[in-house]
């Protein structure tokens, strides 16, 4: 828990500091949502490998050149933050953050008994979502203040994370099975529906976290405070879906958990189309907060049960892959929208996507209801 404050920390506090440094420096919308898009290219790109890494070199290792990957080049936005300069930093540190992300699921997998598989996921969650719920706001308030502090707490905070994974039991896991083992049926349908759950999911969220300190100008605290509250009601989702997923049936929560994430991204659409009070954004953002939770939770306990234990770190991979393109595209594809549209359309166009993933959710459960419950 500790590393994965550290770890997710690290991340939160430049998420939406980035693209705004970018902004402020000349660079257009697009541009700006490019530095997250990039950033989790290169985390989907070293995800792949994951797996293969943690056979070879164990998780402590791959969790330790993760939190370095990830802090040391963020000194470099210190000197620039000019286009090519941040946009070729934010691919580096993604290689970190792809290492952190998959270990740090499979880690908790691996030492969780499979009864509490759904409360241990929720217990790793609310420790990455109590550290972005500090590091989101700070982050924001510190660059208003003094920019070149923020970056370099951007890379003392991760490799903070060090002495906890030191700490660590060293554990390996065995190498990659290739057909199916222990009844379970590694297959695309029963991987697919968690996966693009929380890739549509994460999109608003990659969409909110790099745009709304650009679609509010001069209420940078706000927005920091209404991410630093999505965080906090992660929490709530992603433990109660947690203990869902234990006593009434893993994948029971899902649906209802996108829809929220659909009415949050609404309300965020609705805030930015005119002068509106702060409270209409931490309303928003509470929502929003419960739903993503929920979502996280869900679909990867949903894709820990498809895999089997012989392969959580492939369904780590799997699970995390499309948390983190999802985050990229949703920054990326918004970016380039919202100079369209406008910022309100843009998010509501959002809303639809996720409230879309609901149904296709809802409808697979009636197809095979005995493969999303346990």
């Amino acid at each position: 828990m500790a590393m994965g404050a550290a770890a997710f920390g690290g991340w939160g506090l430049l998420l939406p500091v980035v693209p705004l440094a970018i902004s402020v420096g000349g660079g257009s919308d697009a541009v700006a949502g490019a530095s997250t898009a990039l950033f989790m290219a290169t985390t989907v790109a070293t995800q792949l490998f994951v797996p293969r890494m943690l056979v070879r070199f164990g998780h402590r290792l791959v969790l330790a050149a993760g939190c370095m990957f990830l802090g040391l080049p963020a000194l470099a936005f210190a000197m620039s933050v000019n286009v090519i300069p941040a946009l070729t930093v934010s691919a580096v540190r993604g290689i970190g953050f792809g290492m952190l992300t998959v270990a740090g699921a499979a880690l908790v997998a691996e030492l969780a008994p499979a009864a509490q598989l759904g409360r241990a996921t929720g217990a790793q969650g609310i420790a990455v979502a109590l550290a972005q719920m500090v590091t989101l706001p700070v982050g924001l308030a510190v660059f208003a203040a003094a920019p070149t502090v923020v970056f370099v707490l951007g890379a003392a905070v991760p490799l903070a994370g060090l002495v906890a994974i030191a700490f660590l039991p060293p554990v390996r896991p065995a190498a990659q099975p290739s057909g199916p083992s222990s009844g379970q049926r590694w297959t695309f349908r029963r991987v697919a529906i968690p996966c693009f759950a929380i890739a549509a999911a994460s999109a608003s969220f990659g969409g909110l976290s790099s745009l709304l300190p650009i679609a509010e100008p001069g209420r940078e605290s706000l927005i920091g405070a209404a991410l630093a509250v999505v965080s906090g009601s992660m929490l709530i989702g992603r433990y109660g879906a947690g203990a869902i997923a234990d006593h009434l049936g893993i994948g029971r929560a899902l649906a209802p958990a996108l829809v929220l994430v659909s009415a949050g991204v609404a309300v965020f659409a609705y805030s930015v189309h005119g002068p509106n009070p702060a409270f209409v954004f931490l309303i928003a953002a509470v929502v929003f907060g419960i739903g993503y939770g929920a979502t996280q939770n869900d679909s990867l306990v949903m894709t820990f049960d498809a895999a089997g234990p012989e392969r959580y770190s492939q369904a780590s991979a799997a699970w995390n892959i499309g948390f983190d393109a999802g985050t990229g595209a949703g920054a990326m594809a918004l970016g380039i929208v919202v100079g369209t549209v406008g910022y309100s359309s843009g998010f509501a166009m959002a809303a639809v996507f996720a409230v879309a993933m609901a149904a296709v959710v809802a409808i697979s459960r009636r197809v095979q209801p005995d493969r999303l419950a346990s």
